[in-house]
This record gives structure tokens, C-alpha cells and sequence, in this order.
């Protein structure tokens, strides 16, 4: 008897997922964040059957959670039965994800930075702080805090460093229902010098004011990569991002006016370039100069099609911003060699927008009198186009000092320079309207 052959069922090939990076800089997907009614709440995704995880944003959690709250998960790893680094661990997995205080997801840098520093900060209590034991993440005391603070004095971190850590640890007692667990800076012994960052700039950082010929250096990364040039180009003329310049698509990212969506009043330029930053913060840029223009017909003449972005394209896009840093670190774009780096382009850029809008160099740069009003309008359209959320982000670029009409200090400055009760640096929180 011949042996029947059974066939089986043909398997559909299943098709790669789009990347995140690609769906979300589509502009056909929008340029807003999606509304609250269709993403998770903070409660739900605190107390659902994946705690801490989204849907399709996060790997799948482990079986044996499946259906527990983040209380009960915790509750299967006791205290002192349980080594330390799998309960901060199983902390990470949970809540990483999560940002600590808006219902949203964080970003990948956030995540990484977060888990790597309370794996070192349990771990350092033990070989740095004195500890015969590290606690329980459960049972972190303010002498456990005191104690990782005062090796942070020793190594002399800077402020900025600081205020991160103590954040991180903020995530941390939130996750563990403590609101409030971590105190001020001062309450730990930090003084001011130790823990105030200077949030505006105390010295010029843009190429041009550090003495560096632009034209000049971007032929020189032209002459040694192309796409790197156009993406610097993009840097200094438009005000683009190290990686918002490679992620940037010259012809599928670049639409008239009419397809932004924006009022007819905020109307500068015909053609506008779609971008999106930091927290997915998306927004148009206009493309009003023939510097801006000609920036991106140079970009468009190096990609290889329409829907190209400007990373080589047999380069993933972690490959891609690890050349064009090579490519920055080349051509001295350091702070040791040229007092500036990459991100100095864009207050190049960002600078120059002050000075349109004014009239006078930017503070940093030793600008003149400049009306309040004025300053203030100056300062939103640089926070809207660098892309940042407050008013107080704008000094970062341009500098804080405002001088009276006079040609005096403004006296609400107080004799520091630093905004007093009556200066517009008290509302440097208001929210940007971004375009």
C-alpha cells in the first residue's frame, strides 16, 4: 500500500513589525501624543494584569504574575528571604517603564540610566557607604540615602548629576507607595554649589562663538561624509537634534503650510519641516530662510529616495549617531578641544532666532536693552523651536541676563542676576505652546 503523504498547512509568513522609531515618525500617524482615552491610565497600568507593562511597548511579562496587582507580585519576594538585587530586579521590570509622575511611557535612555543606577546605588551601599548588608529596597532608611550622598560629595558630582540620582530615588519611593520618602537636597548636607543647576547658559557654547568658521567645517564633513555634512547642515540652519538630523526624511518630512495644521496667525514660511523630540514631542519647524531652503535641497541630494532618512541606510540608527559623534570627535567638536560640541549648533541656531526677534544679541553673546515684552516673546519662539515644553528652557541657549531700557540691570534681577520676585523668570514653568 502506497503511503499517503500528508501535506501540511501552509504557515503565512508573518510580517516584521514596524519599529517604534518608525511608526512614530510617520506624520501621517499625526504629530500629537495619542489622547488619554487611548492609552492606559497611570491606575491601570499600576493595578492590571501586567503591572507597569503597555501593550505592544513592553516585552511580556512572566506567567507566574498573571493576574496579580504590583503589591502581590512584590509580596512573592519577601524581605530578608529574598536577595536584594532580584527585588530591585523585579522593581525594574515592573515599574521601569513608567514615568513617575505623567501617564506615560519613558524613553529607552530614561530606562537604561534608571535600572543601571539603582543596581550600582544597592550595590554601592555595601562596597562604598559602609554597609555590612544592603537593605531591602523595602526597607531603605534616610541614613541609607545620607550615607550614598556623602559619596557622592567625596566624588564630586556635579549638580546636574545629583539632582538625577535623587530623582531616580523619588521613581523609586513612588513605586514603593512613599510619596515624600526623599527630602530635599539641603536635608542630606548639600549645599547650594553642590545641588543648583545652572539652567542658563553662564558662557557662550555655539560653534560661532567659539570661534569656529561654519561654512568652513561643514565643507570639510562633506568632503569626509556626506549624509554626516547634510545632517550638521540641518543642525546649524534649522535647529535639529543630533538625532532628530538622522532621523530626518528631506522629501516625506518637508509639507506646505496647509497640511500643518497650524492657525493661520503663526503662518512665517510656505513650507514646514516635521520633527519629533524629546518625550515625543512633535513640531514644525518653518523653513522661512534661503539658508534653511538650501538646507534641505542639500540633504535631499544626498538620501536615495523619497522616503529616505539621512543615516546611511546600511546602518541601523544606533550605528548611525555613534558616526556622526566619530565624525564630531574628528573634527574637534569637543568641549576640551573647541570649548563646544555637536549641540552646539543648535544654539547657534536657537541664538539666532533671539537676535530676529530682538533685534540684539543674545544675553550670552553680551546683547543690549531689551524690553521685558520683547525678551519674553524672544524666549518663547526660541523654548517652541527648540522643541522644549517651558519658558525657562529658552535661557539654556541664550542666557539669562536682561538689562532695563535704561542700559542698567533690570532690578528685579536682584544684585546675582538671577530673577527676582518681579521677573518673568517666575513664570519660566508656563507651559510653551509648541508648534
Amino acid at each position: 500500500m502506497s503511503r499517503i503523504r500528508r501535506e501540511e498547512p501552509s504557515r503565512r509568513r508573518r510580517q516584521a513589525p514596524l519599529s517604534l522609531n518608525d511608526r512614530r515618525n510617520d506624520p501621517r500617524n499625526g504629530s500629537t501624543l495619542p489622547s488619554s482615552s487611548t492609552r492606559p491610565s497611570r491606575t491601570t497600568a499600576m493595578t492590571s494584569a501586567s503591572p507597569g507593562r503597555l501593550h505592544g511597548q513592553d516585552s511580556p511579562r512572566r506567567q507566574n504574575w498573571a493576574g496579580k496587582s504590583p503589591q502581590q507580585v512584590l509580596d512573592m519576594y519577601p524581605p530578608g528571604r529574598t536577595p536584594v538585587n532580584r527585588v530591585v530586579d523585579v522593581l525594574i521590570e515592573l515599574f521601569n517603564p513608567l514615568h513617575t509622575a505623567l501617564e506615560k511611557t519613558v524613553s529607552h535612555k530614561t530606562r537604561y540610566e534608571r535600572a543601571h543606577f539603582l543596581r550600582r546605588f544597592f550595590r554601592e551601599l555595601h562596597t562604598d557607604a559602609g554597609f555590612k548588608l544592603a537593605p531591602d529596597p523595602r526597607n531603605l532608611g534616610q541614613r541609607h540615602v545620607q550615607a550614598m550622598v556623602k559619596v557622592w560629595q567625596r566624588r564630586k558630582l556635579s549638580p546636574g548629576t545629583i539632582q538625577t540620582y535623587l530623582s531616580f530615588l523619588r521613581g523609586l519611593a513612588m513605586w514603593l507607595n512613599k510619596p515624600g520618602f526623599i527630602r530635599r537636597p539641603e536635608h542630606y548636607g548639600l549645599t547650594p554649589d553642590e545641588y543648583e543647576r545652572h539652567e542658563n547658559a553662564q558662557r557662550d557654547k555655539s560653534w560661532s562663538g567659539n570661534g569656529i568658521d561654519v561654512e568652513a567645517l561643514l565643507a570639510q564633513v562633506s568632503a569626509y561624509d556626506a549624509r554626516i555634512g547634510a545632517s550638521m547642515r540641518l543642525m546649524v540652519k534649522v535647529g535639529l537634534r543630533r538625532k532628530e538630523s538622522v532621523m530626518c526624511r528631506p522629501y516625506a518630512h518637508v509639507h506646505p503650510f496647509e497640511e500643518t495644521g497650524l492657525p493661520d496667525e503663526q503662518r512665517e514660511a510656505d513650507r514646514y519641516l516635521w520633527t519629533k523630540g524629546k518625550g515625543g514631542r512633535a513640531r514644525w519647524l518653518p523653513l522661512a530662510t534661503e539658508e534653511q531652503q538650501a538646507a534641505i535641497a542639500h540633504a535631499r541630494s544626498v538620501v536615495s529616495g523619497h522616503d529616505a532618512h539621512m543615516g546611511a541606510p546600511d546602518r541601523d540608527l544606533k550605528s548611525n549617531l555613534r558616526r556622526l559623534d566619530y565624525a564630531l570627535r574628528k573634527f574637534g567638536l569637543t568641549n576640551r578641544e573647541s570649548g563646544t560640541t555637536g549641540h552646539g549648533a543648535r544654539h547657534d541656531h536657537l541664538q539666532g532666532q533671539y537676535q530676529d526677534t530682538t533685534g540684539t544679541p543674545a544675553p550670552v553673546r553680551g546683547g543690549g536693552p531689551v524690553g521685558q515684552d520683547l525678551d519674553r516673546q524672544a524666549r518663547l519662539r526660541v523654548a517652541r523651536i527648540a522643541g522644549h515644553a517651558r519658558l525657562r528652557s529658552a535661557g539654556a541657549y541664550i542666557g539669562a541676563i536682561r538689562r532695563s531700557l535704561s542700559g542698567g540691570r533690570d532690578p528685579a534681577q536682584g544684585e546675582t542676576g538671577k530673577p527676582g520676585p518681579r521677573s518673568i523668570g517666575d513664570d519660566g514653568d508656563t507651559p510653551v505652546p509648541v508648534a
